[in-house]
């Protein structure tokens, strides 16, 4: 069992950074993949970030390749987003969310646990 709780949203200026955090429970959390999704409303979650369970690798969407950057400090069960060049339309609520070891990083259904979400608001 996985929980994770996510922290670091707010409100920023278009151009602005932010830097989200994962903290993650359990003793097996080096085992997990984690991955980063934004939602709005009315509109499916998207893919973000997701950085493989030893953090060797990581995984961008498209839209956020080079601006963002995804992490992991596994001695300390944390995950990280950092967020650059915020434009508003990465206006959204973002989840962080694990997968045992490795699989289809982009695909919302392989991750297993999910946090509760925190509010990234860009303004023009």
């Amino acid at each position: 069992q996985v929980q994770l709780v996510e922290s670091g949203g707010g409100l920023v200026q278009a151009g602005g950074s932010l830097r989200l955090s994962c903290a993650a429970s359990g003793r097996t959390f080096s085992r997990y993949s984690m991955g980063w999704f934004r939602q709005t409303p009315g509109k499916e979650q998207e893919f973000v970030a997701a950085v493989n369970f030893n953090g060797a690798s990581a995984y961008y969407a498209d839209s956020v390749e080079g601006r963002f950057t995804v992490s992991r400090d596994n001695a300390k069960n944390m995950v990280y987003l950092q967020m650059n060049s915020l434009r508003p339309e990465d206006t959204a609520v973002y989840y962080c969310a694990a997968q045992y070891l490795s699989g289809s990083y982009s695909n919302a259904r392989s991750y297993s646990y999910w946090g509760q979400g925190t509010q990234v608001i860009v303004s023009s």
